[in-house]
């Protein structure tokens, strides 16, 4: 698996752009996780890190908003797309090294969403749970009320598919990519940060590009 990693790094920018779909179909299918092993047309990698996670569309997928809220709630797919929509340009940059510059994610500000919820003081951080069952992530919530951290629904002008953490992801913008969690379900207002998956691993809570886990990347606002 080292081996295959390593390979795709230095074979992604010859890859023609026909492999794109070929790897987002086998990315969907692979319960091994190998193929996010495997470099991907337009710069993305594929990862995941759950044995399998179920697909969802707007006739069964739900976000669930509560924890230490005044008035929790849950938004169908529908519901999320008929909030006030945000669009943001920025590079994707991964923590392991490789970058998609100037990328267009589109979706509701996490902040229009705690403000509809109703923070109580004693609300300091956000964690977000996703329907893989396994992936969790985390914010302050200074963090979380940016203008660029995102409910996303669209990427790349697409919605965004299966393969790429759909039909809705977590954005976070000046951050690396594994902050920005695919498959979400569930956030969470807490008194304290609680860690995520990653940062069980090692990686930094605060991942800012470019002043985190040890890399000296140079943002793109």
């Amino acid at each position: 698996m080292v081996g295959v990693g390593a390979a795709g790094i230095v074979l992604a920018p010859h890859l023609q752009h026909g492999l794109e779909s070929f790897l987002g179909a086998a990315a969907e299918k692979d319960p091994t996780g190998i193929t996010g092993l495997l470099p991907n047309g337009g710069g993305f990698r594929f990862y995941n890190v759950a044995a399998s996670v179920p697909n969802k569309d707007a006739s069964n997928y739900q976000l669930k908003i509560d924890g230490l809220v005044d008035r929790p709630g849950t938004y169908t797919l529908d519901a999320l797309r008929k909030l006030p929509q945000t669009r943001i340009v920025r590079d994707v940059q991964c923590v392991t090294g490789w970058r998609v510059p100037k990328t267009p994610f589109e979706g509701v500000r996490v902040s229009d969403l705690l403000e509809a919820a109703g923070v109580r003081p004693e609300g300091k951080a956000l964690r977000f749970t996703c329907f893989d069952g396994t992936y969790s992530e985390s914010l302050t919530l200074s963090q979380a009320r940016r203008d660029d951290v995102l409910v996303a629904l669209k990427m790349q002008d697409k919605p965004i598919s299966h393969a790429h953490g759909g039909p809705v992801r977590l954005y976070v913008a000046p951050m690396y990519f594994y902050k920005s969690a695919k498959w979400l379900s569930g956030i969470s207002v807490t008194s304290e940060v609680k860690p995520g998956y990653w940062e069980g691993y090692g990686y930094d809570v605060d991942g800012w590009v470019g002043r985190s886990n040890g890399r000296d990347d140079t943002p793109t606002v």
